[in-house]
């Protein structure tokens, strides 16, 4: 399903693993936050594309037109959560 102004997925969910930073486009701030968490090996390249679709929901959520840190660090506390929750 297309967004009807944009012609890009209406959904994060359905943003193509090779579309993501494309279409899911982040700051040096945030791209930072996510850098750190590869640094500390808690973060594969697939992972990040995951988070960075979360992000985008979540500022999508919020109103927001880009994806900001806050975004990205509330994905990284649902990986966080989500990862102890299925240990």
């Amino acid at each position: 399903m297309l967004c009807q102004t944009c012609d890009a997925p209406a959904s994060a969910a359905a943003i193509p693993a090779a579309e993501v930073r494309k279409l899911c486009p982040l700051d040096a701030e945030p791209v930072a936050l996510l850098e750190g968490a590869v640094t500390r090996e808690t973060l594969s390249a697939r992972a990040f594309d995951r988070v960075a679709r979360v992000a985008r929901t979540i500022a999508d959520l919020d109103g927001a037109e880009r994806i900001a840190r806050e975004h990205v660090a509330e994905a990284l506390l649902y990986r966080a959560a989500d990862r102890t929750h299925a240990a």
